[in-house]
């Protein structure tokens, strides 16, 4: 079999070259094999992924961890875009902020959720929240405390819902339809569209002189920020 599919191990998890040439469901059947042919390596380990060499749409990303998940043990907490540590470093960091959660799925200072948000669904919660999953399109997380989202927010999002300006929002691409947090919205230029994605920008909206605004999450702002 021709190597159209190579995955490279590395500290925070795993980065899937893709060979740009053959058809998706060819490359699907080769991603299949190689990670049914690496289960007994990686056990069930917890990783990040990040996918390279050619563009995917969510339905394809979709479907590459779906094999991923029917060939091994292996548990894909996010998707991201670089191979370096920082990204990972960043969100763990993040994760930190709302206190570590227990084997229920839920923490102290908010809930823990696994899985992706589509168009017509509606995630609340009276504490902040965790998504390991994208929030497609027409989907909604309302959140009275954080939201921190391990994945792409496309849809829509409220923090502070309960009033409090003091509340963030993070995700690891962010593209929102609309985004508030406590009475304060954000203003984005554009509707929200499915890029062809580019590198993941990780990127943290908060309240700055009583408006929205959106940076680039770094280490630095993290240790900056009151939250």
């Amino acid at each position: 079999m021709k190597n159209t599919v190579i995955i490279k191990s590395f500290p925070s998890g795993i980065v899937l070259h893709l060979d740009p040439e053959p058809s998706f469901d060819s490359l699907l059947s080769d991603i299949a094999d190689k990670f049914r042919e690496s289960s007994s390596f990686f056990k069930d380990a917890r990783m990040a992924l990040s996918i390279k060499g050619r563009n995917l749409s969510p339905k394809e990303e979709e479907a590459v961890l779906d094999a991923i998940a029917q060939n091994s043990q292996l548990d894909i907490i996010c998707l991201v875009g670089e191979e370096d540590e920082d990204t990972n470093q960043i969100f763990v960091r993040a994760l930190e902020q709302i206190n570590p959660y227990d084997e229920s799925g839920l923490c102290s200072g908010g809930q823990f959720y696994r899985g992706t948000l589509k168009n017509g669904q509606v995630l609340e919660t009276e504490s902040s929240i965790v998504v390991l999953g994208d929030v497609y399109p027409g989907a909604t997380i309302i959140s009275a405390g954080d939201v921190i989202i391990l994945g792409g927010l496309y849809g829509k999002a409220y923090a502070g819902e309960n009033g409090s300006p003091g509340r963030y929002v993070v995700a690891l691409e962010m593209s929102p339809e609309r985004l508030k947090i406590g009475d304060f919205k954000y203003r984005a230029k554009k509707a929200s569209k499915w890029p062809i994605r580019p590198k993941v920008q990780p990127k943290i909206a908060y309240i700055k002189d009583k408006e929205v605004v959106m940076e680039s999450l770094t280490k630095e702002l993290l240790s900056e920020l009151p939250i």
